[in-house]
């Protein structure tokens, strides 16, 4: 039987948990349907998650179709756990987008549809919750092909809606075409010529009309949508239907090369280490030895288990197209590649753009605490532990308040750690103005260090990352000697001049040299005559200072899109405040008593225009936003960020600080 690797993702509260639990129960996987009030769902499992009714860690859980099994990934819903999603996008085979006929689309809605649209993966989507009061299934329709701006296909339509008779009635079904096929026909045919002149020579059926609907859907190319409620059953056989019917089955030759990708790290009841693979070619088999991560180092599995009917079942083997639960790697990684290198781990949405530092209670034990944040980093790296060795600090990066709640309650419940949180402030980053070139040459000029190092910084667009060129010959010295150079560049780039990561940029290596191995007459190797990886991981970061230094940076900080609805009577209240939060808005519009603004606010004034939205709107403004690019700091003072390291722009003070060590 096939696999199909599913991904349910929506917006927070749009009922998602709900619809996992529903097609358990209608797979004959459960007996009775969980609840996300009762905190009895079998996909989140945290004592926290049930307590605050909101899925916080991705989940998998497998059920049976007639032709395939489908492994169902459970994803978070608030934006404050995006990095959830975003790790297990590259893992799916297709998705279901859950939205709700009550609030329509939301902020995280488009994020999510833009993002799957981006990767191409096959998606349905499900009007949830027609049986609301409030519920408007048509409108929500139009709002999803205006707002969202995908091609869609209705499968039918909701009667009764907002009532708790409210049910789904298919489309598609018949001999005849009618106005539901007439629709699904103009959309299908923008993307198949032959289907368009079959329809103008009157020969189109419905048969033909549904195989153009899954070659077109398993390409990513429409989405069909459907009309349901997870909480009554309505429209959920139609919806498994197109699950198994209309989204592209799990590929892989389980006789090829080992190829898989790590989505997810948890550690298990003795504290090891488990973790989650999808793999798309060959087999994993217990007690093979695998290479694992860009380091390419080998783990030795020891244990194996994949999903079957909503638990897990050990195995001595696991082929292609399927998702399992690895032991043995300890070494392992979130984006970790297992065997061959397969599809690289990609950022689909922004980074954290919020920080702040963690505070230990009186009793809390820092090496203790140190520890729990390295272990809460593997199972979610963007959280970005940082240490502060000179102030003896420790921060977090974050998306949101509720996930800096999330993990002061994980500390609490699961290492016994009291923690609070100083205020939490905005990550900038820094950009290259120009060009700034620097060297400096073994023995001259008051160059401590045995080695010749000469770097060029030139400014490279926004998402390029870091790429660390040579103009030199890469025989001119020993490999270890290089690798030490470009290593440090990148851990030297984490702070700029101004403090903040500098994430874009080509840092190239115009010059090296090196003391070759020497001794005195007689006697062994003395490292204080020969070089050292110790002399070039000292001596670049002083040279890359520099090298910023004459390039020059800007500081840029987080910029949100945002879409504001309020009633227009409150406009010339609203305009005021916003100039006052430095946000732009770029659009307005009006429909009826409602106007729409949409425009551009600093994500560090997002919460602020969050608290004073009420008041200003007599409680009906609705606020959307979503970090949309970095933009310079144009208004004094520009935010400047503490130093961890000894500072390699005071050559003086990293010199006194960073002293050649016998031994090293």
């Amino acid at each position: 039987m096939h696999s199909l690797n599913l991904g349910i993702l929506a917006h927070v509260d749009a009922g998602k948990t709900s619809l996992t639990e529903r097609l358990l129960h209608a797979a004959g996987v459960t007996d009775e349907i969980g609840s996300v009030d009762a905190g009895s769902t079998r996909t989140d499992t945290l004592a926290l998650e049930r307590r605050r009714g909101i899925t916080i860690k991705s989940a998998v859980v497998s059920f049976p179709l007639d032709t395939v099994t489908v492994n169902l990934i459970d994803t978070p819903g608030h934006p404050d756990f995006i990095a959830e999603v975003e790790r297990v996008l590259g893992v799916l085979d297709g998705a279901v987008l859950v939205v709700s006929a009550v609030e329509g689309v939301q902020a995280q809605t488009r994020v999510l549809m833009r993002t799957l649209r981006r990767l191409r993966i096959p998606t349905l989507v499900l009007v949830n919750k027609i049986d609301r009061r409030g519920a408007r299934c048509s409108a929500v329709l139009d709002e999803m092909a205006r707002r969202l701006a995908v091609p869609l296909v209705a499968m039918g339509t909701a009667a009764a809606s907002g009532t708790p008779a409210a049910r789904f009635v298919p489309g598609l079904a018949e001999s005849a075409l009618d106005v539901l096929a007439e629709s699904a026909l103009d959309v299908l045919a923008d993307h198949d010529d032959a289907l368009l002149s079959a329809y103008v020579d009157g020969r189109v059926t419905r048969r033909r009309l549904r195989a153009a609907l899954a070659r077109q859907t398993r390409r990513a190319l429409v989405h069909p949508v459907y009309f349901g409620s997870a909480v009554t059953g309505a429209g959920v056989p139609e919806l498994i239907d197109g699950i198994e019917r209309l989204l592209p089955p799990a590929g892989g030759d389980p006789d090829g090369p080992l190829s898989g990708t790590v989505f997810k790290v948890e550690r298990g009841p003795a504290g090891e280490k488990i973790a989650y693979a999808r793999l798309f070619s060959g087999t994993l088999r217990v007690r093979d030895r695998v290479p694992v991560g860009a380091g390419r180092e080998e783990g030795r599995v020891t244990a194996l288990t994949v999903f079957d009917r909503g638990a897990d079942t050990r195995q001595d083997g696991v082929a292609a197209g399927r998702i399992a639960r690895v032991w043995g790697l300890g070494g392992v990684r979130i984006g970790d590649a297992l065997g061959a290198p397969g599809r690289a781990q990609e950022h689909h949405f922004a980074p954290p753009t919020l920080e702040t530092v963690v505070v230990p209670g009186p009793h809390a034990d820092r090496r203790s605490l140190h520890l729990a944040l390295a272990q809460l980093a593997e199972q979610d790296p963007l959280i970005g532990v940082r240490h502060d060795e000179v102030r003896g600090e420790t921060s977090v990066s974050l998306y949101g308040e509720v996930q800096k709640e999330v993990v002061q309650a994980t500390l609490a419940e699961e290492y016994g750690l009291d923690v609070t949180f100083r205020e939490t402030t905005t990550l900038c980053v820094e950009r290259l103005v120009g060009t700034g070139h620097a060297v400096e040459f073994n023995k001259k000029g008051g160059n401590p260090f045995l080695a010749t190092v000469g770097l060029r910084a030139d400014p490279a667009p926004p998402g390029a990352g870091v790429e660390f060129r040579l103009e030199v010959e890469l025989g001119s010295m020993p490999y270890a000697f290089f690798k030490a150079v470009e290593d440090t560049v990148r851990e030297t780039l984490r702070q700029g001049l101004r403090g903040w990561q500098v994430p874009d940029c080509a840092v190239t290596l115009t010059h090296c040299g090196y003391s070759p191995r020497q001794s005195h007459a007689h006697q062994g190797f003395d490292k204080s005559m020969s070089s050292t990886g110790y002399d070039f991981r000292g001596l670049t970061p002083l040279v890359l200072a520099e090298a910023l230094r004459r390039a020059g940076t800007v500081v840029h900080e987080p910029m949100h899109r945002f879409r504001l609805t309020a009633p227009a009577d409150a406009l010339g209240a609203l305009l005021p405040v916003l100039a006052r939060l430095r946000a732009v808005p770029e659009d307005t519009g009006a429909d009826g008593g409602v106007c729409v603004l949409r425009g551009a606010v600093p994500a560090a004034r997002v919460h602020e225009l969050e608290q004073r939205l009420p008041g200003l709107t007599r409680g009906e403004g609705e606020l959307e936003t979503a970090f949309d690019h970095y933009a310079p700091v144009t208004r004094p003072p520009v935010p400047e960020r503490p130093r961890t390291d000894h500072n390699p722009l005071d050559r003086k003070e990293y010199l006194l600080r960073t002293t050649r060590r016998v031994g090293d």
